[in-house]
């Protein structure tokens, strides 16, 4: 529909705005080399999906691609799921397994959520990644392995590393090729065309003529924060289309009540929502957890409010001044 729709389709990029022309261009350098890739940005910014396109755009684009959540396996079948098993190398295991990484052997292998995990799972994929050969569980035969990696995490790596809680050497190994995901509250100018995309591919999908937003609502959608980003802005296309406004232009009455909610909720913000996080900290006795969720807010976005506000992340508990 559009010309950054067209070029999205291509290597994951949503938009046409200097940050994503920017990284358009690294993003087609780094598919053509065969260097490990860490990709960084807040959660919903679309990292998997430029994940797939590196792959895609690059010399392994006809082996598999093997997508692993770090984060949902267990330290006790990380061995198992990572680098596979053997028939009746342990209670449950009928038949062997290969592992992702025989898997995606001669392509690539992209480990989401490399910052959720355990150390002794870190120390196992560490080995792996110097040695390039896996050993299945009940096997003594070490096996050869060509992949390709890449990272992604919602969480600055650098910070765990400091915090002692991921691996310095393994963190080295995994940042070479650094792509960052711009949120997209830092390029409004995307916002428009990208709801023109999800709206269209809604539209072939369901033979409808959902219109464009309007310019009332285009204006609410680039005031407001996006926490969730490109996901949740795909996330209110698909709400509209529950009860869509065939044949006409989309306003903000045509939302479902939630999302008009947050967008009136956004107008009033500024100082009065600097108020309202101050209260909510108060509230929680400073727990950040707990207080994300009531302001609705991942914990990045929280913190980047900490900061555009001024205030101490971490205060003396006796103290009633919240402010640096």
């Amino acid at each position: 529909m559009n010309q950054g729709g067209n070029i999205a389709a291509r290597d994951g990029l949503f938009g046409a705005s200097a940050a994503i022309s920017q990284l358009r261009g690294y993003l087609a350098k780094v598919a053509l080399s065969d260097a490990t890739v860490l990709v960084t940005g807040e959660t919903g910014t679309g990292k998997e999906r430029v994940a797939s396109a590196v792959h895609r755009l690059g010399p392994r684009a006809a082996r598999p691609f093997v997508a692993v959540n770090c984060a949902a396996i267990p330290d006790s079948l990380f061995e198992s799921e990572m680098f596979g098993h053997e028939r009746g190398a342990f209670t449950g295991a009928q038949s062997s397994f290969p592992g992702r990484f025989v898997q995606a052997d001669g392509g690539t292998l992209f480990l989401d959520e490399v910052g959720e995990m355990t150390p002794p799972a870190q120390a196992k994929l560490l080995r792996v990644l110097e040695d390039r050969t896996v050993i299945p569980v009940g096997s003594l035969r070490r096996q050869a392995v060509d992949v390709r990696i890449i990272a992604a995490s919602n969480e600055r790596l650098e910070e765990l590393v400091a915090e002692r809680r991921f691996r310095a050497d393994l963190f080295y190994r995994l940042n070479v090729a650094r792509i960052e995901m711009p949120p997209l509250r830092a390029r409004p100018e995307d916002i428009g065309p990208i709801v023109d995309q999800f709206i269209a591919e809604q539209n072939r999908r369901r033979s409808l003529h959902v219109g464009r937003p309007d310019t009332a609502l285009l204006d609410r959608m680039r005031r407001y924060d996006w926490p969730g980003n490109v996901r949740e802005l795909r996330n209110m296309v698909e709400a509209l289309f529950i009860d869509p406004p065939d044949g006409r232009a989309v306003g903000v009455g045509d939302l479902p009540p939630a999302f008009r909610r947050l967008f009136e909720q956004n107008r009033s913000a500024g100082e009065p929502e600097r108020d309202r996080l101050v209260n909510v900290l108060r509230q929680t006795n400073w727990n950040k957890v707990e207080a994300a969720r009531q302001m609705n807010w991942s914990r990045m976005t929280l913190y980047r409010k900490l900061a555009k506000y001024d205030l101490d992340p971490a205060p003396d508990a006796d103290s009633d001044d919240v402010t640096r």
